[in-house]
């Protein structure tokens, strides 16, 4: 058996996630926007540093990150280190008066490692991973941890009393690599043992009986490489999440332990990725992830030119601002130009930018400074091209520094105040993703079902927060929480949702929601389960609908967008009101759409998978029915904002479109701050085709 980190042998013997103990008051977070970029003395074709941070300089660039993935570089021989390319860059960027985050270069394993120990090299059910590309390795692995923690532990003494070094990234989109090997299934049956001690009960809650897969002693526990049970299946996903956030904090301890006090620890997250970043990573339970940090990180990709929508920008912010309770957060990583599909339009780099902050960003930086010339990411572009000089996007990066180093400090740390929740779940996610919904030979994912309703709420500018189980913001600072697809959960949270409702809140649960129980198991009961009282209904059968549409147009969405589409449920309601039905020429007219009142609140049931007109129309009534007021513009002019450390309101205003929009400012008086021009109220505000304004209120 391969050997494992200490650290994990505790955890599997029961002694839990150990988060660091950290004073995060100490850490000194941004006083200014963060402006950046990724730099990489090691790639360049000539040394060219001091030259890349005289551009930089000029271009309005305060931060770089270096060092997160050249480990070979940083240490060419087990304990034989040379830091020449980090001094030489920490030179140029101090003399340039840039910042420098750290980070640490475990993500990328270098070839001596590999070959002295091939354990290293993660082991997944198809086998162990072959050397080439990054992130293959075993994080659990106890070789790899000696020789993580002895280059981590040199490059922060090395680097920590440099002034220009502010903090840390740890590792870099991090995940489990989906780890299999014996060593993790064996600390994976440790922690079945402590969470069932009685193999009866483990039987039961999984339901192992079923084709012969029960368990009658430990010592028979198979891997789970070949489980067809998605209650087993599920909880060694989420073993390798807590591996995840176990991994994390041993490294952020480790900074922690050498670096300086007022320097910060982060970590680069990313999102479930569908051509871009999309949706809920179902690799890391983020919210728990990002405990033992002192800022969140995310990098944030998303399509471009005429497909430019900032849907990705606002969804990615407002999870990771979500991550820490509405702590600010740090974009660490979005395109410049990235693809060759996704080289923007003029003005659409300017835009993305303040998108950025209009959901609580305290940086914005780009992967990366230039492009290189070399292996798989050769045709994933910087702000420069191969040629290193300046162009159109190196033009209006600094249009956009310019405007950050003189509105950097009034912008910084936001903070947002909404109403409306978005509530989300890798239990729920694991759950339904065991059994996709198939339609026309595709299949369909728990990010797919969730991201129409955020998106719905984006473009009616119903700006939101993002909850989690693990999420411990009061549900009742809430007037609506949108529960999408909650396929798995414990009894205990679906009743702390039901008990805000109950308490005067309103709900709304769509389709598949509250079938199973936090083990995959389906509840022995009348579905929608725990959520039947509540929500005031109950059904017995589902179907995938072909040709069902909803009787009389109820939304108003016209006969092409009146459609039930992916999953259909035969809902019947006990004590709810119908507010749609399903009609087709075979089945009975079954509810669709119902509204229940429960307590001093309101909880709403959508039973099947609706158009995104649907979606809009209905959200839309949600959040008038919840006492809340349905802003006027609506896309593509998205209305974001905050308050700003000053206490004064403030408000971005994003045209996501190659029109000129306009807007009656229909707040109190302001400034706008891009130009320095008086705003008032009731004056019609042009916004030119993917243009920007922001609006700070003055004060009465």
């Amino acid at each position: 058996m391969r050997p494992i980190h200490k650290r994990l042998r505790q955890y599997a013997c029961g002694a839990g996630l150990a988060l660091a103990a950290f004073n995060s008051a100490a850490a000194q977070l941004p006083d200014t926007i963060l402006y950046g970029v990724a730099y990489y003395s090691e790639y360049t074709p000539v040394d060219r540093v001091d030259e890349d941070a005289r551009m930089m300089k000029e271009a309005g660039i305060n931060v770089v990150r270096i060092a997160e993935s050249t480990w070979g570089t940083l240490e060419k021989s087990e304990g034989v280190f040379d830091f020449s390319h980090v001094d030489r860059m920490l030179t140029a960027f101090h003399q340039a008066g840039i910042k420098v985050i750290i980070g640490t270069p475990t993500y990328a394993v270098p070839t001596w490692l590999a070959r002295q120990h091939p354990d290293v090299l993660v082991t997944t059910p198809n086998g162990r991973a072959e050397y080439g590309r990054r992130q293959n390795m075993d994080i659990t692995n106890a070789e790899f941890r000696r020789a993580a923690e002895r280059v981590i532990v040199k490059l922060v003494e090395h680097v920590k009393d440099h002034p220009a070094v502010i903090g840390y990234q740890v590792d870099n989109e991090t995940k489990a690599y989906f780890t299999s090997g014996p060593n993790v299934q064996a600390a994976f049956v440790a922690s079945m043992r402590k969470k069932f001690p009685d193999l009866d009960a483990l039987n039961r809650a999984f339901g192992l009986d079923y084709w012969s897969n029960r368990i009658n002693d430990w010592a028979d526990f198979p891997s789970t490489n070949g489980s067809i049970n998605a209650s087993l299946s599920n909880a060694f996903a989420q073993f390798q999440r807590e591996l995840v956030t176990e991994y994390l904090t041993w490294q952020a301890d480790l900074v922690r332990a050498h670096a300086r006090k007022d320097q910060f620890i982060t970590q680069n997250f990313d999102l479930g990725w569908k051509d871009h970043s999309f949706g809920v990573q179902p690799e890391v339970d983020h919210w728990e992830a990002a405990k033992p940090l002192d800022v969140a990180g995310i990098d944030i990709y998303h399509p471009s030119q005429d497909k430019l929508t900032g849907a990705e920008i606002a969804f990615g912010g407002d999870l990771t601002r979500s991550m820490r309770n509405g702590q600010n957060y740090l974009v660490l990583e979005t395109e410049a130009q990235g693809f060759p599909q996704w080289t923007p339009y003029p003005g659409q780099l300017r835009l993305q930018a303040f998108s950025h902050l209009a959901s609580g960003a305290n940086m914005v930086g780009y992967w990366h400074w230039a492009t290189t010339a070399n292996a798989i990411e050769t045709y994933w572009r910087g702000v420069l091209s191969q040629d290193y000089q300046p162009n159109e996007v190196y033009a209006e990066v600094k249009t956009i520094g310019a405007d950050l180093k003189r509105l950097g400090p009034a912008l910084v740390d936001m903070k947002k105040t909404n109403k409306v929740a978005f509530y989300v779940s890798n239990i729920a996610q694991a759950g339904f993703d065991a059994f996709k919904i198939q339609v026309d030979g595709k299949s369909l994912s728990y990010n797919e079902a969730m991201r129409p309703y955020y998106d719905a709420l984006y473009r009616m500018n119903v700006e939101v927060d993002i909850l989690s189980p693990s999420s411990t913001k009061p549900l009742s600072d809430y007037k609506l929480i949108v529960v999408p697809s909650l396929y798995a959960a414990s009894d205990a949270e679906i009743a702390r949702l039901n008990d805000y409702a109950k308490a005067g809140g309103h709900l709304l649960y769509t389709f598949r929601s509250g079938f199973s129980d936090e083990n995959t198991k389906v509840r022995y009961a009348v579905q929608p389960g725990a959520i039947s009282e509540a929500a005031g209904v109950r059904y017995h059968q589902f179907t995938t609908p072909l040709d069902v549409t909803l009787d009389g147009d109820p939304f108003g969405v016209g006969k092409a967008d009146n459609q039930a589409r992916w999953w259909m449920e035969f809902v019947t309601p006990t004590t709810a009101q119908v507010v749609a039905r399903y009609k087709h020429p075979s089945w009975p007219a079954y509810a669709a759409v119902t509204r229940n009142n429960y307590g001093r609140g309101e909880v709403s049931y959508v039973g099947f998978m609706p158009t995104d007109a649907i979606i809009g129309k209905l959200l839309a009534d949600q959040v008038k029915r919840a006492g809340l007021d349905l802003p006027k513009a609506s896309f593509p002019l998205i209305v974001r904002g905050g308050t700003l450390n000053n206490g004064h309101d403030v408000r971005y205003l994003l045209n996501y479109s190659a029109k000129q929009q306009t807007i009656r400012y229909e707040y109190p008086d302001g400034t706008e701050l891009l130009s320095g021009k008086r705003v008032g109220r009731g004056q019609a505000l042009t916004i030119k085709p993917w243009g920007v304004a922001i609006v700070e209120e003055l004060k009465p």
